[in-house]
């Protein structure tokens, strides 16, 4: 992964340089730059898959280089640093992949790139500002899940539950709000859950008349209600063709 360390202090920059050295392959730096017009002009002149982004700087800030960033036609990903937590969702807003706070750890920072290395540019990409992804917290972390890796949305007391490949967490938004803000990409299964089509793997009965989706992947179970299982049944058989296979 080629990082290129975006930083207007020289002292944070070789700090930031010197704790991806140490982190070694597959991690590498790309190079370096002192502000967010600089940071820009290397990402369009070379090969970056990520850019590690102060937000406070003199000039073009971390946010509007990211802007910028995230217009051009395959974009890296950008994850920002700063001392300042109130910075954190406007990151977000403008394509951050993950948010550290400084003074960034070395451990903070290897977390972070694992887990931006699992998601393709195209995934951050796609969909523009937050179309194609949620917000979590990770860790301490603020971090953006791509619908693609995510499996449901279960809906418990006041909390509702992303299921997702790395494991799960809470969020902030509602299931209403997810099936308006990802409609036709979401099934409503359940009046608790919700579903990504594309990750079930079979309908399977229980109970006296119960049913259960299962996954890819993984084990879990998500209950169908009564009231949504024909939709369920359309949805797994196409629209048409014979009936889907339903498992005891």
């Amino acid at each position: 992964m080629r990082i290129l360390v975006v930083d207007d202090e020289a002292p944070a920059r070789a700090y930031l340089a010197s704790l991806i050295g140490r982190l070694g392959p597959p991690y590498r730096i790309a190079g370096e730059a002192a502000s967010g017009e600089e940071a820009v002009r290397l990402c369009e002149r070379q090969p970056v898959d990520l850019v590690l982004m102060d937000i406070r700087m003199p000039g073009m800030d971390g946010l509007e280089a990211a802007r910028r960033i995230a217009a051009m036609p395959v974009p890296p990903a950008v994850v920002f640093t700063t001392a300042y937590a109130e910075h954190a969702l406007p990151a977000f807003e403008v394509q951050g992949a993950a948010y550290l706070l400084k003074p960034v750890r070395q451990e903070k920072l290897r977390e972070a790139l694992e887990r931006v290395t699992r998601l393709t540019r195209p995934q951050l990409k796609r969909g523009g500002k937050d179309a194609d992804c949620v917000t979590i917290r990770f860790r301490g972390n603020l971090e953006r899940i791509p619908l693609e890796a995510i499996y449901y949305f279960r809906a418990e007391d006041k909390y509702v539950t992303v299921r997702h490949r790395e494991g799960e967490a809470l969020i902030e938004e509602s299931l209403k709000t997810l099936e308006k803000r990802f409609a036709g990409r979401l099934v409503r299964v359940h009046r608790s859950a919700l579903v990504v089509p594309e990750r079930i793997r079979r309908l399977e009965r229980h109970g006296e008349g119960g049913a259960c989706l299962r996954f890819e992947d993984i084990d879990d179970r998500v209950e169908v209600s009564r009231r949504h299982l024909p939709g369920v049944r359309r949805l797994l058989k196409g629209g048409e063709g014979q009936e889907p296979a339903v498992e005891s």
